[in-house]
This record gives C-alpha cells, sequence and structure tokens, in this order.
C-alpha cells in the first residue's frame, strides 16, 4: 500500500498553526513542518460490523446509546468528470477489500477534498443506513426518501480525512482483479473498485454506429444511458453513463480490454460506474465470440429476433405510405419493408386510433435493451425530401432516430450496414409525460446532391425498459 500525503484541509481535518522565522540564512529555506490532528478518535468498528447494522427493510439509526460509532474506510469513486453525483463510494482497504459502503452528501466537487485513494473517517451517531434499491447507503432523515442527503453544512460533523502526520492521507487504489463480468455482479462487491479482463462493448453499441457513452437528445442535451459489456466468459452487464459526464459526448471504445467500474446496482439490475473514460483500458482488438460457451446460450445481442419482410424489394422514386392498406392491427409483416429487431424481441406493429392508422414501436413494461429499424427501400434524387409524422407516448427521453443507408442489403445483418444519421433535420416531440399527444409533422430533410440510386431509408427505435421506455408513432412517409 502506498501513502500519501496531501497538504490540504479536508472537511475538518485540523491543521496546527505554522510558525516561520523571518530570518533565512544563506538562501537556505527548509519545508516548515505541518501538524495535524485527527477530528475523530480512533474507529469503533468496522465497516462490515456497520454493513450488517443494514435492516432487511426501513432504515436504522445510529443512536447515541450505542456508543461512538467510528469508521475508517478509503475512497473509490469521484465525481471530478461527472460520473459520480453528490455520493461518495468507500471501501474499508486501498487493496484486497472485504466491503464497501455509500455516503450521500449534498455537496458537489467532492474530489477536490477527497481526492480517489482518500483515507476517510466517520462518525455515524445521529445518521442512518438503510438498504435502498439494492444498495447499502449512509445518510440523513429525509422524508420523502428510505436515505437523505447529508447537508453540505453538517458534513464536517460527521466525515473528515484522516491525517497522516503532515496532512491528508491518500492511498493508492488497487482495484480488485475479478475474472470475470458474472463474478463482479455480486452483492459482496457492491462499491468497490474492481477490474475486469478481456471485456468489450457489444456490438450493438458500436454497430452500425458507435454509440456515445450517453445518448443525446434532439435538443443536444445527453441522458443517463446504460451501454452493454461483455467479457470472453460470455458474461454481460451495462456501464452507466450519467448524461453531465464530462465525456458523455464521446464515442465508445471499440476495442477490448481491462474494464474498471465501481459494482452498483438499482433494485435488481447490477449497474457498473467509471470514474471516466480512461477507466476502460480497450486498447486491444476486439475479440469474437467466448472462450467457454454460457450453460445456457442466449441469443446474439447483433440479431435477438430475425428481421421480418422480404429480400425481394423495389425502389420506389415516389413513397407515400399511410398504412391504411395494412391489415390487421399489431401486423408486424409489411410488403416491400423490412421489420429488424436487432437487439431485443419487439418490433414495430401496426396501431390504429380514430380510424388512422400508423406503426408504433416502444419499450414500455419490457426488459433489456430494444433497437428494432423499420426500413424503407427508396430510389434516392438530389432535392427530393423525406418527410413523416410523428407522436409520443408517455415521453421518457429520446428513443427514434432517423438514418439513411446505401449498402444495406435486404433482411441482411443491420450491423455490418453503413448508417448515416439525418435525425438532426427533423423536430421530434418531447411531450407528454403521461398519455398520448397527436400525430404531427417532423419536418423534412433534402437528398443532397451526393446521395442517388437505390437505399434506404431507416427509422431506429432504441430504448430499454428500465430507461428510455417512451411509445413513438410514426405514420405518412412521404419520399416526393
Amino acid at each position: 500500500m502506498i501513502i500519501r500525503n496531501y497538504f490540504k484541509l479536508a472537511f475538518g481535518l485540523v491543521v496546527g498553526a505554522v510558525v516561520l522565522n523571518s530570518c533565512v540564512q544563506d538562501d537556505d529555506w527548509d519545508t516548515p513542518p505541518v501538524n495535524c490532528n485527527n477530528k475523530f478518535a480512533a474507529p469503533t468498528k468496522t465497516m462490515a460490523e456497520v454493513a450488517a447494522m443494514a435492516p432487511s427493510s426501513g432504515a436504522y439509526t445510529f443512536d447515541a446509546k450505542d456508543g461512538d460509532i467510528i469508521i475508517d474506510g478509503y475512497v473509490v469513486s469521484s465525481d471530478e468528470f461527472g460520473n459520480f453525483y453528490k455520493t461518495i463510494s468507500f471501501q474499508d482497504r486501498p487493496e484486497n477489500p472485504s466491503v464497501g459502503l455509500q455516503i450521500e452528501v449534498d455537496r458537489a466537487s467532492n474530489y477536490a477534498d477527497l481526492p480517489v485513494g482518500s483515507h476517510i473517517r466517520l462518525k455515524l451517531n445521529g445518521l442512518k443506513i438503510a438498504k435502498d434499491r439494492g444498495v447499502i447507503k449512509i445518510g440523513s432523515e429525509d422524508p420523502t426518501y428510505t436515505i437523505g442527503r447529508i447537508p453540505s453544512s453538517l458534513a464536517g460533523r460527521y466525515f473528515s480525512g484522516v491525517c497522516g502526520g503532515n496532512g491528508l492521507e491518500v492511498a493508492t487504489i488497487k482495484p480488485l482483479e475479478l475474472p470475470s463480468l458474472k463474478a463482479a455482479m455480486s452483492d459482496k462487491y457492491l462499491n468497490m473498485l474492481v477490474s475486469v479482463p478481456d471485456v468489450q462493448f457489444a456490438d450493438s453499441e458500436i454497430k452500425p454506429v458507435v454509440q456515445t457513452f450517453a445518448q443525446v437528445n434532439a435538443d443536444g442535451s445527453r441522458q443517463d444511458t446504460d451501454r452493454k459489456i461483455e467479457d470472453k466468459a460470455g458474461g454481460n452487464t451495462v456501464i452507466r453513463t450519467s448524461g453531465y459526464a464530462s465525456f458523455a459526448a464521446r464515442t465508445l471504445p471499440t476495442g477490448s480490454g481491462v474494464a474498471t467500474f465501481v459494482v452498483s446496482k438499482y433494485n435488481k439490475n447490477y449497474q457498473m460506474i467509471v470514474r471516466n473514460e480512461n477507466d476502460l483500458a480497450f486498447t486491444r482488438e476486439r475479440f469474437s465470440g467466448s472462450t467457454t460457451p454460457a450453460p445456457n446460450p442466449t441469443p446474439s445481442p447483433t440479431d435477438s429476433a430475425p428481421p421480418k419482410g422480404s429480400a425481394n424489394v423495389t425502389y420506389p422514386s415516389v413513397i407515400n405510405e399511410t398504412f391504411e392498406g395494412f391489415s390487421p392491427i399489431n401486423l408486424e409483416v409489411f410488403t416491400n419493408y423490412i421489420n429488424d429487431a436487432v437487439v431485443g424481441n419487439r418490433y414495430w406493429q401496426l396501431k390504429s386510433y380514430n380510424k388512422n392508422q400508423y406503426i408504433q414501436m416502444s419499450a414500455n413494461a419490457g426488459t433489456g435493451n430494444y433497437h428494432t429499424y423499420f426500413v424503407v427501400p427508396v430510389n434516392f434524387t438530389p432535392g427530393k425530401k423525406l418527410s413523416f409524422n410523428v407522436n409520443v407516448g408517455y415521453y421518457k427521453g429520446d428513443g427514434l432516430k432517423v438514418y439513411y443507408s446505401t449498402d444495406y442489403k435486404p433482411m441482411g445483418d443491420m450491423t455490418q450496414a453503413k448508417l448515416t444519421d439525418i435525425t438532426s433535420s427533423f423536430t421530434l416531440p418531447k411531450a407528454p409525460a403521461t398519455g398520448y399527444g397527436t400525430l404531427g409533422s417532423a419536418g423534412s430533410y433534402t437528398t443532397p446532391a451526393s446521395l442517388s440510386g437505390n437505399g434506404f431509408i431507416i427509422f431506429k427505435y432504441e430504448g430499454n425498459g428500465s430507461g428510455v421506455t417512451t411509445t413513438y408513432q410514426i405514420d405518412d412517409i412521404k419520399y416526393e
């Protein structure tokens, strides 16, 4: 374990007075001694003992009658790059930890006072501990939530950096090395910093378009996003990135390598959180397939359900699709169009409302990711315009993108096609949050001079049963 001492104050670290002699001889300056004292007494319990005090339901309050409850830990999270917010994850040792916990504090930029590796001490009397949505957390009383955030003005009352003799003691954190993603998905590693070898982002995240860490909305903002990762052993989980992370707009690394992350959870779903993009050292070439077959193999993430339609399509130079000629309701096979559920098992379906028919797709009440493409063959002509009507229901994040492609093979592998994103040419609604709006024009896209001949207009729905669940309806697709 490597310990460094920081000459700084950190949440109540008490630094003694420093007296400098104004007379300096022979131009020889010596660094003055810095004396510091710890705010809290020595630990009275281990982190494991405190974690065991979390009840199966509700919260436990650390009362004065329990005597002083003081624990030590080492910070492993960092909000410097915006992917952690008003929360600090810490573990009991810099190397080979046995337990991790999380403290909620209503204060941003905690990294400035408590960088990764900071040795911290917490006096818990007056605080609460609970298992909140799958994770054991420490915080304050809150009228709405099981665990509340400690007010910034009171933070120093409950936790502080540990003095190493002449400043904040900061250790080098060595990530706990685990053999696979499956191994990492265990409650015993929650809030610990771990690393897993031979990891990459799933094909569905980088093909046919390399995604960014966080999904972009039509107005240019970003939203919290899960991106699927996989390992050679056949396991998979998600990297969750905040829409406010400084690297949210960066494209995902397309290679493979070692993934380092803080293990987290939301209810029953594990989600791994990186401090910044450098935690993903994906510097090697991608691997294909797993080295050891899973006992119960799941469908390939690149094509979880076969495309519906026909490879024998025509390429009209004019399109005016109202969907009135199709039946029955919930139809998923459309003449001359291709309906491809590349990730997940949901397809665009024919729907009807007020005697008007349209296609609809949603991740509502679903599980996992859904990437479903509706493909319209067309003969592109420079100057002609693409337009369509769109409506949303129960808006919960942007989930519709529009592309064109000239090398997609009908009924073929969508992940091998080159798609050009033209979503920004359209205005897609972001309301209502409850109920449904009304179908209206999304605007138009003018075919550039460089685009001509046979190709495809592609509508992609991208959602998640626990994330973006917005329902999208499309009608009156025109190319003229």
